[in-house]
């Protein structure tokens, strides 16, 4: 071409999530059976939306206003409805106005990062959900700057690794908190979120807070909202009903923009995203519509506890399958619905395999090795697990981390499903490492 087309940051974009899919099927069409843990969609898992949920999204389909185009920022009843939700916790206010809608988180992500100037950071969690760190390092044509979360302390963050890196690094402008944690499943306590605040007003940063999945906790876990603890510190909470309801399909997600007038930049950047999806139009209006009718219900808290729990028991299971092979650092989750599982210290080489009777699958394997040569050690066991036992997982390597292990769900509603998935996983860990649980 004429000029180079693409940009620095267009090699950031990555997304093993759904990567990985196209190995599984590919194993598939030879007829093996895949256990799928790659990606956090529970209809794949056959969640049922509530029949009271779906006779409110009938009707509204059979509202005429229903196929037309709603306020740019996004339907009003809803959004004041959100921000009377949020002025309930008594932190940070909120209007109508505070509040503009996306075509899902995604999309409200991939803005975000868009408007910053290139040289300004934000910096995030290690291991990180890799649409956040994907869209930062993609804005600024490096790779993301990141904070630690600790495995050998609950995966909380390392606050003082984060406090160093802003105070030497001036280019920071924002710290992402994402809380509950995708993709270790860590709910952070009061005093932890309370730090990062203080940090953010020591350097006059702003905070970005990835709330999807807020009001999924479990095993007796509160998660605090960035409103609850931010005090006068600008910041936006990025929220959703794709997890929550659960409506992936829906494409749907807002963010909450807090102390706008604290800062003239902070307004002005504010504005630029209004103004952004202004060109846009809107977002989608059924699932908007849909909002304030489904969480307002007083059937919602009922569903929400019972959605919860299952997840709990969930946790517990996985817990008493995998937190005592030696090979393994094993945390129990209390939000979201994932689980990141690191092995030990110097246990992965290149000479670790399992077997493989079926000759067609080890030819795929080998393969894939051989289109990727340098290959992180855990995404080596991953395809090996993945070959051998049909288990499809992540490795924690593509979620921003030098860690190695790899990230799970819990989101098998079929429990003898759950048990042999992570049996399955259990043996592959022993096969592959060699180190074996002892009693």
């Amino acid at each position: 071409m004429r000029q180079r087309l693409l940009s620095e940051g267009a090699k950031e974009l990555t997304y093993e999530i759904r990567g990985i899919v196209r190995k599984a099927q590919q194993l598939q069409a030879l007829g093996k059976t895949i256990y799928w843990e790659n990606i956090g969609d529970p209809i794949q898992k056959h969640y049922q939306v509530p029949a009271w949920m779906k006779e409110i999204i009938t009707d509204l389909l059979k509202e005429d206003a229903t196929y037309g185009y709603c306020d740019s920022k996004g339907v009003l009843e809803t959004r004041k409805f959100l921000a009377e939700l949020n002025n309930r916790r008594s932190g940070a206010q909120i209007t109508a106005d505070d509040i503009l809608f996306f075509n899902g988180l995604g999309d409200a992500i991939s803005k975000l990062y868009q408007y910053l100037v290139p040289t300004s950071r934000v910096i995030g969690p290690s291991p990180s959900y890799s649409t956040h760190s994907s869209a930062e390092a993609s804005h600024a044509n490096h790779h993301p700057i990141t904070y630690n979360l600790d495995p050998d302390n609950n995966w909380y963050p390392d606050l003082e690794d984060l406090y160093l890196k802003v105070k030497y690094n001036p280019n920071i402008v924002g710290i992402l908190i994402i809380n509950p944690d995708n993709p270790t499943g860590v709910v952070y306590p009061l005093e932890i979120l309370q730090r990062m605040v203080e940090i953010a007003r020591e350097f006059d940063l702003f905070l970005v807070a990835d709330e999807i999945y807020l009001n999924i906790t479990y095993n007796n876990a509160k998660a605090y909202a960035l409103a609850d603890v931010i005090g006068e510190v600008p910041g936006i909470s990025l929220k959703g009903i794709s997890k929550e309801l659960p409506w992936p399909g829906a494409r749907c997600g807002w963010m909450e923009y807090y102390n706008r007038e604290s800062s003239a930049d902070f307004q002005r950047f504010c504005a630029t995203l209004d103004n952004a999806k202004m060109i846009e139009v809107c977002s989608t209006k059924l699932p908007q519509l849909a909002i304030p009718r489904i969480m307002g219900d007083p059937r919602y808290t009922d569903y929400r506890k019972e959605f919860n729990e299952k997840i709990g028991r969930r946790s517990q299971i996985i817990a008493h399958i995998l937190e005592e092979v030696p090979a393994l650092k094993f945390n129990k989750t209390y939000g979201a619905f994932y689980n990141t599982i690191i092995f030990q210290d110097e246990i992965l080489n290149k000479h670790q395999s399992l077997e493989i009777e079926d000759e067609r699958v080890q030819q795929l394997l080998q393969r894939w090795f051989m289109e990727e040569p340098d290959m992180a050690p855990d995404k080596r066991f991953v395809y090996y697990m993945l070959a051998a036992k049909g288990v499809c997982v992540v490795p924690i390597s593509s979620f921003c981390s030098e860690l190695q292990g790899f990230r799970v769900t819990l989101l098998e509603n079929d429990e003898n499903i759950l048990k042999e998935t992570f049996m399955r996983i259990k043996e592959a860990v022993i096969e592959y490492t060699g180190i074996r649980v002892t009693t």
